[in-house]
């Protein structure tokens, strides 16, 4: 409906909304949204938002979750390609960025991935096709992988587990436009397609993840990302803020962790909650 009728009220207008017009008319960004990115979404050939994939608006509802299914394996390695070296198969880059609820990135969020290969079998004993990352500064994530094939009974499709520090983990799975299986797939959920084009016999596509995290613009509340380091970790009992090296070993609980990872612990990454940094000793 047309708001200039008059028999509807005005809407108030986010960051998004304004950012998005201003990027379309080639004028200037409005100096508050300097460093806000660009939703993945749009960067697609049309340069158009699909109405079903979820947004990053002010007061928008976080993306939903979905079932972690029967093939999730813990300990993955951190690496932003899941391609084994000489696999066949077409190669499939996602990219994106991770908000809060107010629309402003968050950085440092832990990203771990899994998904089928290209008959539609799980690695079950090794890693491929296995893999986590962070977001950098700017929330924006990168993985480079291969179009999955279909698993019996299911539409073709991206698992994945995303935690801001301090946050419950969202799982969930991502999907594929045009898939003739996803108007049979039960699970499957509109809200999770991604935007997919093709490119040189590759395909590109791009999803935003808005997590359940409350933020209080302009003031963001992203975090520092871990920082490189090389010196040995003091070991002990796990403690915030410590860099840990791979290998290192702290009691948590009254329990022995081994750390799989380099980084820099913060709440919400205790090792019994963040399997792909530490493990059982």
């Amino acid at each position: 409906m047309d708001d200039t009728t008059g028999t509807e009220p005005p809407r108030l207008v986010s960051r998004k909304a304004v950012l998005h017009a201003a990027l379309a008319a080639g004028v200037a960004v409005p100096i508050a949204l300097v460093g806000v990115p660009a939703l993945a979404r749009t960067s697609a050939a049309t340069g158009t938002a699909p109405e079903l994939t979820p947004a990053c608006d002010d007061g928008d509802d976080p993306t939903p979750p979905q079932t972690e299914g029967p093939y999730f394996k813990p300990n993955s390695p951190r690496r932003t390609s899941l391609i084994p070296a000489g696999t066949p198969g077409t190669r499939l880059t996602v990219t994106g960025y991770v908000f809060g609820l107010s629309c402003l990135p968050l950085s440092n969020v832990l990203m771990d991935f899994w998904q089928a290969d290209g008959n539609g079998a799980y690695d079950n004993t090794g890693f491929r096709y296995r893999g986590h990352q962070f977001t950098d500064a700017k929330g924006a994530f990168t993985l480079t992988t291969i179009f999955p094939g279909l698993y019996p009974g299911r539409t073709r499709h991206l698992h994945v587990k995303v935690q801001a520090p301090g946050r419950p983990v969202l799982t969930t799975q991502l999907y594929f436009p045009n898939e003739p299986r996803n108007n049979t797939d039960s699970i499957f959920d509109a809200r999770l397609l991604m935007t997919v084009r093709d490119v040189s016999g590759a395909k590109q596509a791009s999803f935003d993840f808005v997590l359940n995290v409350p933020q209080n613009p302009p003031t963001s509340t992203t975090t520092t990302p871990p920082t490189t380091t090389t010196s040995q970790p003091p070991g002990g009992t796990w403690a915030v803020g410590t860099a840990y090296a791979t290998g290192a070993r702290v009691t948590y609980g009254g329990r022995a962790y081994v750390c799989l990872q380099g980084h820099v612990a913060q709440q919400g990454w205790e090792p019994p909650n963040t399997p792909a940094l530490w493990r059982v000793a």
